[in-house]
């Protein structure tokens, strides 16, 4: 088998190596990479950076893993790892299961704000499945067939992904605030002047509503979050009419 042929595999086919020579884990490479995205972001993450942080030299780095797409695929199998409920704590009622996962995958991906945009070409691994297979499991004591509980899950991914990116770009947001506060200023401005010419009164009376009141109270957007899970859940309890 040719190298080539051997670096398009995808790496959950390879055997990790074991035996006396292997220093590493692919856990702990995959938990060195996550460390250097969080704090430099995901460009940041190479074979001789990750090698570095391990303090090792980059060539051995290859004898764990070929390729970037190698490491990405570590990187997002374990933050699905962290998503995972451990077990015998998953609620035995579906609403309060669905809920549970929903929250932690939520807060999972708030803690790494790089993943969504930059993990979408991850190969498919381990811990996706028993991801995918707790969230079926959520509902097992409802009446719905095995598609409609695909089909759930997938809704409530796409809401969870939907919230977890509104919040990171809030958190940045108030970031770039908090460096730049005359961009705020202008930001006000701007708004005030356009106001003026009264071409926006529903959010002219938002903002009037809200004014005294800081706009950074709830910066994760928990509390909408939360009411808006109630909400999707409820509403998908009527539309399947699950028992």
């Amino acid at each position: 088998m040719s190298s080539m042929e051997d670096d398009t595999n995808l790496i959950w086919l390879r055997p990790e190596p074991t035996g006396r020579r292997p220093r590493f884990t692919r856990e702990r490479i995959a938990r060195a990479a996550l460390r250097i995205a969080d704090d430099e972001g995901f460009d940041a993450v190479t074979m001789k950076r990750i090698a570095g942080e391990l303090g090792a030299g980059t060539m051995t780095l290859y004898y764990y893993v070929r390729t970037k797409a190698d490491i990405v695929a570590l990187m997002q199998d374990t933050i699905l790892e962290d998503i995972l409920i451990p077990d015998g704590e998953l609620p035995t009622a579906w609403k309060a299961a669905v809920a549970a996962i929903s929250r932690r995958t939520r807060d999972v991906l708030i803690q790494h704000p790089w993943a969504i945009s930059s993990l979408n070409q991850a190969q498919f691994g381990p811990n996706a499945m028993r991801h995918f297979e707790q969230s079926l499991a959520a509902l097992k004591q409802t009446n719905l067939t095995p598609t409609q509980k695909a089909e759930l899950t997938a809704i409530l991914d796409d809401y969870v992904t939907g919230s977890a990116t509104h919040t990171i770009e809030t958190l940045e947001r108030v970031r770039s605030a908090t460096d730049n506060p005359q961009l705020v200023k202008d930001a006000q401005a701007y708004g005030e002047a356009l106001f003026a010419g009264g071409s926006f009164p529903e959010i002219y009376k938002l903002s009037a509503s809200l004014e005294g009141a800081s706009l950074f109270v709830d910066v994760r957007r928990d509390s909408q979050f939360e009411t808006g899970l109630a909400a999707l859940l409820d509403g998908i309890e009527r539309h399947y009419k699950i028992a």
